[in-house]
């Protein structure tokens, strides 16, 4: 016959048993819990004032009642009285050739520095790195110079350039990082077989380097979706705007038509909401790996 002895459980002086290792008391769990409520209120309070002016009329658009005579005039307004499908077509144009683009550069880039060793590797990494501690606005001056001495003022490749040289840098250093984590054996195999380098980095790299292209077109997507400087320096009249630059004739000197921008920044951020859903599932992994390694 066997016998099951039982360990008495062992308790404190007060007599709780205590609690194990990494275990939170109810208080700090409570406050913790009152800490990610009110940071979550925080982050959400803007987006959601912003939705709610979007409804409401002109005369109380600046009125502290969360919703007052809910109307959607102001989305009417926004279409069928300014030129915001315009805007949003140079805007979808600016951003896909930007991302496209953005991607690829970066992508080879990244792999070139990650994979070869040549003259002025070093250099030419540390280029990308200085060229993200200017601000943007130092820039503008010689931009639009340069930009006007080209004709491509008022031109959306203009402005493609323009987001390449903010995206590309800051890209190129985070996809070397990614590169780096991936076996060099796999280039090996790929050369045996009979690749040339480009043939191996598209067939057999790239593939696995999907959760960093995620996080580079997101990142380059953004970039060219939502800036408001260059757009608005480089780009005037309603033919020619994206929908950054649109955003700013809302409010003039004179006049400030708040509901019609708050309706136009919530379906600006639609197709950002839209893309972020798309790539969230390799964003986390893609920003973790080209963190690791530099």
């Amino acid at each position: 016959m066997v016998t099951t002895v039982t360990t008495p459980r062992t308790t404190n002086a007060g007599g709780k048993a205590p609690r194990g290792r990494g275990q939170r008391s109810p208080l700090a769990s409570a406050g913790l819990h009152l800490t990610l409520i009110v940071a979550s209120v925080i982050a959400v309070f803007p987006v959601l004032w912003v939705l709610l002016t979007s409804v409401k009329p002109a005369k109380f658009a600046i009125s502290t009642d969360f919703v007052k005579e809910p109307t959607l005039d102001n989305y009417r307004y926004l279409v069928e009285s300014t030129s915001f499908f315009t805007w949003f077509a140079n805007s979808v144009l600016v951003a896909g050739i930007t991302t496209v683009l953005g991607v690829f550069i970066a992508a080879t880039t990244g792999y070139a520095v990650s994979r070869f060793k040549f003259p002025g590797m070093k250099p030419l990494m540390w280029t990308l790195l200085i060229t993200q501690m200017f601000p943007m606005a130092i820039l503008i001056v010689p931009l639009y110079n340069l930009m006007g001495q080209l004709g491509l003022l008022n031109q959306p490749i203009g402005l493609v350039i323009t987001y390449l040289t903010i995206a590309v840098p800051f890209c190129a250093w985070m996809m070397k990082g990614f590169f780096d984590t991936i076996p060099i054996e796999i280039d090996e195999s790929g050369r045996v077989d009979g690749l040339n380098p480009f043939g191996t980095f598209w067939r057999l790299i790239l593939p696995l380097a999907k959760p960093g292209l995620a996080v580079t077109g997101f990142y380059a997507f953004i970039t060219a979706w939502g800036e408001v400087a260059y757009a608005s320096a480089f780009m005037v009249g309603d033919e020619h705007l994206t929908l950054a630059g649109g955003l700013q004739t809302f409010v003039t000197q004179y006049t400030s038509n708040w509901g019609a921008m708050s309706a136009a920044s919530v379906l600006i951020a639609i197709p950002a909401a839209f893309f972020f859903l798309f790539a969230q599932r390799h964003l986390v992994a893609g920003m973790t790996a080209g963190a690791t390694k530099g």
